[in-house]
Formats: C-alpha cells, structure tokens, sequence
C-alpha cells in the first residue's frame, strides 16, 4: 500500500519526505539524527520528529549554522506538511516531558518516544511522508513508563495491522565486495527455538514477503534469493539434523514453482563469499546469529536495517543507543549508518515511484 500523495506534492522529481525519528533522547539518536538529516538535505526533505525545543538546542551544539523550522502536531494535521527547501530541516514537535540527560534514561520519557513513532505511522497513512527512518531507541525506557514493548519492528507490525514481517539488514562491505542483504527466518528467538520454529508455513511466508519487498521496495525485477541451511553443512544429507530434507527443501521447490528465484539450502559457513554473492540480490539465514555477524563485519557503521512487509517503507540504523558515548558529548557519535538508511529510504521511494503502477 503506497501512501497517498499529499495535496499540491508533485509525484517525479520532488526530493522524499522522509519521517526522521530520533529515538532515545538520551542516546545517540537525535545527534546522529541531526546531523545526517543535515547533510542530505538536499537529497531528501527530512523532516526530525521530536522534541523541538532539545533538538534546537543540539542543533546548536552540533553546528551553529544548522537550521531548523518547528511546527505542532495540530498544524500539521490541519494544514499538511510546509515546503520547506534544503536550507533548514522540519520538525514536528512530540515534547518530551522531563529534562534530559546524556547518557541517563528516565522513564517519564519514554511514551513521548512512542508517540514520535505514532505520528510518523499516521503521517506516512495521510501522504505527509514517503517513508520512515527510525533512530535507535530504549526499549526499556517505553517498558518502564507502562507500555509492553518488545521492539520497532513489532511495533510498526502492530499498528499497520501487518500479520508478518521480515528482518533485513543491508550494507556495502569495503572494497570491492558486491552490496550484502541478509534476511532472517526467525529474529528474536532462543536458539532452542529456532527448529521449532521453521515450518513449511513460516519460511514460505518469509520468502513471499521477501521475493515481493525486493521487487516492490529495491526495484529487482527478478530477485535471485540464496538460502542458507539450518544444520552444520546444510544438515549432511540428513546426518546433520533433518529441518533442510523435511521443510527447507520442499519450501524452496514450491517457491520456484510459484516463479520465485530461491536457491539452496547452502552450507553457511561457506555461503558469504564474494563468488556466490556477486550474482545474487540477497541471502535468507535461518536465525539471527547465522547471517548477521557476518554482515556486521563486513558493513558495521555502514549498515542499515529494513523492516520488510508493511505497508510503508521503514528502514534504520544497525546498532543500538550508546548511552555511554551519548554520556561523553557530542562530536563522538559516527552517523554513517544514519545516513545510509536515509539514502535507502530515499531508494526505495524511487523504486516505488517509478514502478508501473505507481
């Protein structure tokens, strides 16, 4: 479901509207949210959701010559989002409701950080924004203010009433290695419970959503997805564990019967080489310690994550709050994470714009 143009937004060319969340305020997030919606500014209107009055005040510690514009909730829903061009950034004010502190949760803020989530979902709902681009927030910090919270992913899932979605993380390795995306079959899960958790139904949802989301979100007209096995080289034969012979295989079948470029299961071990990756557009791991130190590895600091399988696009960063860096002052955080998922979202907008039935 792409989100209805606002009144008055020309379709082709105009820069994206990209919903800039800046998470937990006493992380890292609203400086590194700051500073990389201010270098590309003139790629993309991004547009902080927060509150104005600290990110003003960062603004200014960062760089004198930053510039930013606020506006209400209210004003924006009764008049739509302003034109702004690429000498000053927007923000829509979600006020937090005590002092913040560097490096120190406080628990009184966490439903604000929730409510930035909220307005950025109804903005990308009315056609305000294009796309959303979250910082690293507290998951903590929403816990103890009284909302059960177990994460952005979920969250977003939630409240677009999406019944499935699918972890991505994305990055350029150094040198000449071709561009990684590694998807996950489970996420959050025990190891003891991955096993149980790969049924024939899981993992073919997972790559429904995944062959769909590259063709819709990434713009591959024919994605070639590789899929790792679960067991030490890919279960043997059967020798190794039977989860690869009785669900993994037969899902890979049917999927390329439906038409969907799924090949495997491969040994992990030996998968994340350049001469397997060059030719394809992204690697599903059976859980989350199976494809992720690898690609963190190779892309840490450069790396994003998308959440595929909503209704909008999401894409983040691939690394936490540091409350202790945040705790030392500004200057020390690095946003190129930040800046890829902005470079990203911006993208995956283009590839949605330009798709034919756009």
């Amino acid at each position: 479901m792409a989100a209805p143009q606002a009144p008055g937004r020309p379709l082709a060319h105009q820069r994206p509207v990209l919903a800039i969340t800046v998470g937990e305020p006493a992380g890292i997030g609203p400086e590194i949210a700051i500073r990389a919606a201010w270098a590309l500014r003139a790629q993309a209107n991004c547009v902080l959701v927060g509150d104005a009055a600290f990110l003003a005040l960062t603004a200014g510690l960062i760089d004198p010559a930053i510039r930013l514009s606020a506006l209400s909730t209210q004003a924006l829903r009764n008049g739509g989002l302003p034109h702004f061009g690429s000498e000053r950034l927007a923000v829509v004010d979600v006020p937090l409701a005590a002092h913040v502190v560097p490096g120190t949760l406080d628990a009184e803020n966490g439903r604000a950080v929730l409510a930035t989530l909220d307005l950025a979902i109804e903005g990308c709902s009315a056609g305000w924004f294009d796309a959303i681009v979250t910082a690293p927030l507290q998951k903590s910090t929403i816990n103890d203010a009284g909302i059960a919270f177990s994460g952005h992913t979920e969250y977003l899932a939630e409240k677009t009433n999406t019944p499935k979605v699918v972890m991505m993380l994305a990055g350029q390795p150094s040198g000449e290695q071709p561009y990684l995306r590694v998807a996950l079959a489970t996420t959050h899960l025990p190891l003891k419970d991955v096993s149980a958790a790969l049924t024939v139904e899981n993992l073919t949802q997972v790559l429904d959503i995944l062959h769909a989301d590259l063709k819709d979100k990434f713009g591959i007209p024919e994605p070639v997805i590789l899929v790792t096995g679960l067991n030490p080289h890919a279960g043997e034969n059967g020798y190794l564990g039977r989860e690869e012979i009785d669900v993994i295989t037969p899902v890979l079948e049917n999927a390329r019967a439906r038409g969907i470029d799924a090949r495997g299961p491969y040994p992990a071990d030996t998968l994340f080489q350049p001469k397997y990756l060059k030719d394809a557009d992204c690697v599903l791991a059976m859980y989350h310690d199976q494809g992720l130190p690898v690609l963190k590895h190779a892309t840490f600091g450069r790396g994003i994550n998308v959440t595929l399988g909503l209704p909008l696009i999401r894409t983040s960063v691939d690394h936490g709050t540091a409350l202790d860096l945040a705790a030392q002052g500004l200057g020390l955080a690095d946003c190129g994470s930040m800046e890829e998922a902005i470079r990203a979202a911006m993208q995956m907008v283009a590839a949605r714009r330009s798709a034919p039935n756009q």
